[in-house]
């Protein structure tokens, strides 16, 4: 299909007005932040899985699955639509020696309240939310979407497969229908998963194509490839749209800006490196004192966070996070000074807070 009659089937040549309103559920969609690294890195099981580079999707080995990758955010987009970014997932180390429970997934979640308050009447199964997304593949063959409700109180799990054709570009919409059993809590904890499957053996692929089910915790049908077969294997995503609605809309572009306020809910650091880290000048008081001192966050994170810090020079000072940290304002930092009074003391250090779902 060309672009063209995409952008028509999806509804922007049916009008010469803009689209208005905030559309899409999803952070990061374009995968345009990455505040944690924005190099290569390596994952496997229970070596940097989780959160690696991209803000808000996390890679996932579940069960002890095997294989090596490197997960990058790269320039590899379709062309005509405006992206610059995209996440890669690169196989280092195939893995064809599978356990019946092995999956491996991409990831990002949304907070329940957000789902709660979009629009979207999720009991009722003529009212639709849509997925849209592009995703590329050396490995051509079924991969399989999914949608998990993770308030309702039995597992609840909307699977869909989608095909690719190797090293093509393929825009992927999927329209999930409500269900009676499907429930999101109005509050700030995780209330929906999405995932693109990669791997999924005979104990982890019983869901159904283009349907809900509870049986178990499937994100996938028989019908997924392994994707970690082979270290030739790549796999491209970007331009994910959540939104309510019948029909896919062209994907809300959001400024780098915006975008990023939206990812430091989750996640926050103080973004310098080498000779430029956060500086604190002060003076000691004592031969030996405890300071506590305060740096704001540029934005409220979504409940307390973890905070990391990681001290690259003081004088004779040692930092550490305090446990009165909150969500809101700033995070509190501990020194406990020791030498000389009423010399200066000067800190250099990075910091992290997390709150991711």
């Amino acid at each position: 299909m060309t672009k063209a009659a995409e952008l028509a089937k999806m509804g922007e040549v049916l009008t010469n007005s803009q689209i208005g309103g905030r559309r899409n559920i999803v952070i990061n969609g374009g995968m345009n932040v990455a505040q944690r690294s924005s190099s290569t890195v390596t994952v496997s099981n229970n070596s940097n899985e989780g959160f690696q580079t991209l803000d808000r999707f996390e890679f996932l080995f579940g069960n002890n699955a095997g294989g090596v990758c490197n997960i990058s955010q790269d320039t590899t987009v379709p062309s005509g639509y405006g992206f610059s970014n995209s996440y890669k997932v690169d196989v280092t180390t195939a893995d064809t020696s599978l356990g019946s429970n092995h999956q491996i997934y991409i990831q990002t979640s949304l907070e329940a309240q957000d789902i709660k308050n979009s629009g979207w009447d999720y009991t009722n199964s003529n009212s639709t939310i849509i997925c849209s997304f592009h995703a590329r593949s050396v490995k051509a063959g079924t991969y399989c979407f999914g949608f998990r409700a993770m308030d309702s109180s039995s597992t609840k799990i909307f699977v869909k497969e989608f095909t690719l054709v190797a090293n093509t570009w393929k825009l992927v919409s999927i329209k999930i229908p409500g269900d009676s059993g499907v429930a999101f809590n109005n509050d700030n904890g995780v209330g929906a998963q999405l995932t693109w499957s990669l791997q999924a053996e005979s104990g982890r692929a019983n869901a159904s194509d283009n349907a809900w089910h509870s049986s178990d915790t499937s994100r996938a049908t028989s019908n997924q490839v392994n994707f970690f077969d082979s270290t030739d294997n790549n796999f491209f995503l970007t331009g994910i749209q959540l939104e309510v609605g019948s029909q896919a809309t062209p994907f809300e572009h959001r400024s780098f800006g915006e975008e990023l306020a939206l990812c430091m809910r989750y996640y926050e650091h103080d973004d310098s490196e080498g000779s430029d880290n956060y500086r604190i000048c002060m003076n000691k008081g004592t031969t030996a004192a405890s300071y506590y001192f305060a740096v704001d966050y540029a934005v409220t994170k979504r409940a307390k966070p973890t905070v990391t810090v990681t001290q690259a020079y003081s004088d004779n000072f040692v930092l550490s996070a305090h446990s009165g940290s909150s969500g809101r304002g700033h995070m509190g930092l501990l020194s406990t000074a020791s030498g000389s009074t009423d010399t200066r003391a000067l800190f250099e250090f990075t910091w992290s807070a997390d709150a991711e779902l």
